[in-house]
């Protein structure tokens, strides 16, 4: 039976402990030319103390989220020496620990023994699953939601063992 996809303000509502998020790829999906990533390719950084120019809904998800008592990590899983992209990222991620998500960094060298999940995914209170599939050229192809023990537990199983081995973010020199 195929779950629907709920929205993210619905997903992260029905937290009632925990969301976990893993990231595994080293870019995803870019617009070169306009965009974020584009102003941060011309030389933009975000100003930690200008809050206005840089919080958006997502952030008051998080935030929401936080406040609730439901606490939020995401891991991400990096190839050294970092892609342009992973660079992009490490700079704006101040901007999620802000809104109260714990992030930790994990060299993908260091990974190596983990049995890993073949896709990202969110997993809400160790057993929904909402997978996110990517095309090869980093474009969403939608996301997919399971609430199969197995495949829960696997994702539990190996966010756990890349957090214990995962530098926090505040403590990761970019490499």
């Amino acid at each position: 039976m195929s779950l629907t996809v709920p929205s993210w303000p619905d997903l992260l509502g029905s937290a009632e402990h925990s969301v976990v998020h893993l990231e595994t790829r080293d870019s995803y999906a870019v617009d070169y030319e306009t965009g974020p990533f584009a102003d941060w390719r011309a030389g933009h950084r975000h100003d930690p103390g200008d809050r206005a120019a840089w919080w958006r809904p997502w952030l008051d998800l998080i935030s929401a989220t936080r406040a609730r008592g439901v606490t939020v990590r995401r891991a991400r899983i990096i190839s050294e020496p970092v892609s342009e992209y992973t660079r992009f990222l490490y700079d704006a991620t101040f901007t999620n620990v802000a809104a109260g998500e714990d992030v930790r960094w994990l060299a993908r060298r260091q990974a190596s023994d983990i049995a890993l999940p073949g896709n990202d995914f969110w997993l809400i209170d160790g057993r929904l699953i909402r997978w996110n599939h990517f095309t090869g050229d980093g474009e969403s192809a939608g996301g997919e939601m399971s609430e199969d023990p197995a495949a829960a537990k696997l994702c539990a199983d190996a966010f756990e063992a890349v957090w214990a081995r995962a530098v926090p973010h505040d403590s990761y020199e970019i490499r």
